[in-house]
């Protein structure tokens, strides 16, 4: 195991908050493996590189010894996360919440380690919880405190109502962190105050808190809107790798060294010498976005799929060759053809 200055450093690398940065460090120096926590939602059964942002910092945690605690949150998705949200997140049934669980889980482990990871439910402990025990968890949080949050915050004064579920939710998140006794939480920008909830939690339970640490939120490939399915500027990280490689292509220039940090495992002082290069004009934006295109193709599908992508996109976008899956269709064609006729029989229309 590194020493604990040089684990901080690395984790360090690309995050958003670390709160509070010295008990990190005061943890690391233990030089005991720690339990790092990250709690899912299956909403949705496909992963794009947004969701891989986290996933990728865990495996980083790996990497150096720790414990990944990865949670799936059967229990909370029945009530839905509300950051960053203006409206109450409709409610998803136990089979769709399952069903998404198990392709999560297994898109999850193209990046994690399954052997160095302890996958939980939180139905596990949340379930069974009584009345009572509720009553004496909320009696630790306050209506005032939650209402700080800046969604809840905008919602209030908008007028836009708030279900009394919805304020149980970071409670919910912060009881998951009492559950496994996690001495580090990760989450995006938007999960600060869950994290942070379970930090204060745990430290009204007798417990040494966790430290919160968020990762940036990762813009799509329109470069304004956080990367999302329902944006349509997403990566899927099961898109086939002439798909991937082609919409990594289309992300503005801007993003490429975030992509680089977020996205890639490549390393720190690596990524701060292309910064350097594409700042001094000694490397060129096309070629370092072709070589980020690689890399991030090559972590999903393999070093030989991602250079057949890069071959396919130079033939179809560099070179204007005829694409080589365009499907072939044998028709009879009559003397006169009636066009919208055709492309019907073509399935094109």
């Amino acid at each position: 195991m590194l020493d604990a200055a040089e684990q901080l450093h690395i984790v360090k690398s690309g995050i958003a908050d670390l709160v509070p940065e010295a008990d990190l460090a005061k943890k690391l120096a233990r030089g005991k493996a720690l339990r790092v926590k990250l709690g899912v939602d299956p909403t949705a059964p496909d992963l794009h590189l947004g969701h891989a942002v986290p996933l990728r910092k865990l495996r980083q945690f790996q990497d150096l010894g720790h414990t990944v605690v990865l949670i799936i949150g059967d229990f909370t998705a029945l009530i839905g996360d509300p950051s960053g949200r203006n409206s109450t997140r409709p409610p998803l049934t136990r089979e769709q919440i399952d069903a998404n669980a198990e392709t999560y889980v297994t898109q999850a482990f193209k990046i994690l380690d399954p052997d160095k990871t302890e996958l939980r439910r939180n139905s596990e402990w949340l379930e069974p919880l009584g009345f009572a025990d509720l009553l004496r968890i909320t009696s630790r949080f306050t209506v005032a405190r939650t209402l700080e949050r800046d969604d809840f915050a905008k919602r209030y004064r908008d007028g836009v109502g708030i279900s009394l579920h919805e304020f149980l939710y970071p409670v919910a998140q912060a009881y998951d962190s009492v559950a496994i006794e996690a001495d580090v939480e990760l989450g995006g920008t938007d999960q600060l105050f869950n994290l942070l909830a379970g930090r204060e939690l745990m430290e009204k339970s007798g417990m040494e808190p966790q430290v919160a640490l968020t990762l940036p939120l990762l813009e799509g490939t329109d470069g304004v809107q956080k990367m999302s399915k329902s944006y349509g500027n997403y990566i899927g990280l099961t898109d086939e790798p002439f798909d991937m490689f082609g919409k990594v292509m289309s992300i503005p220039d801007e993003l490429m060294l975030k992509y680089y940090r977020l996205c890639t495992d490549a390393a720190v002082e690596d990524v701060d010498a292309i910064e350097a290069s594409l700042a001094d004009g000694s490397a060129h934006p096309n070629a370092t976005k072709r070589e980020l295109a690689r890399r991030i193709v090559g972590l999903y599908h393999g070093a030989d799929a991602a250079a057949a992508a890069e071959d396919q996109f130079n033939a179809v976008f560099v070179k204007h060759d005829v694409p080589d899956d365009i499907p072939e269709v044998a028709v009879d064609l009559p003397d006169e053809v009636y066009m919208p006729g055709l492309l019907v029989s073509l399935g094109l229309a």
